[in-house]
């Protein structure tokens, strides 16, 4: 393998380490934020919106998810993780944006999970498969 193709697989690695932290922190988030609010009432008079917060950040997961999604195809050419990374996204966008016309804040939360957990797998799916193309030299 070139210089060149290490240094496009360790970006990768990289990108997805990023993305599947990203999609980690909005799963603390959505588990955390309750708990914290319920404990300290006070913070949630002073912490932005809800939907602001999720707005805010969707979208450097969503860049994230795209942008590793991509590098992977290049690289791999399997549809899978990018299917269940076009999933996730969805439920992320969809509940960042419309959360507020859900009908609970628990579903809401467990839609955004559930988005969390696709890209989380999508990630590690990327991360796998392009480690695998590297171990046998594939270029492409």
């Amino acid at each position: 393998m070139s210089n060149i193709q290490s240094h496009a697989v360790s970006r990768a690695h990289r990108i997805d380490k990023w993305g599947t932290i990203a999609s980690l922190a909005c799963v603390v988030h959505c588990i955390a934020t309750p708990i914290l609010f319920s404990i300290f009432a006070v913070a949630a008079q002073v912490v932005p919106t809800e939907q602001h917060t999720h707005r805010l950040l969707a979208v450097p997961v969503c860049l994230l998810g795209l942008f590793a999604m991509r590098t992977g195809f290049k690289r791999h050419q399997r549809i899978g993780p990018a299917l269940l990374m076009v999933v996730g996204l969805s439920l992320i966008v969809a509940t960042a944006w419309w959360g507020d016309k859900i009908p609970s804040h628990w579903t809401e939360v467990a839609i955004t999970i559930t988005g969390s957990a696709c890209m989380i797998a999508a990630h590690r799916m990327n991360h796998k498969l392009c480690k695998a193309c590297a171990c046998h030299g594939h270029a492409h």
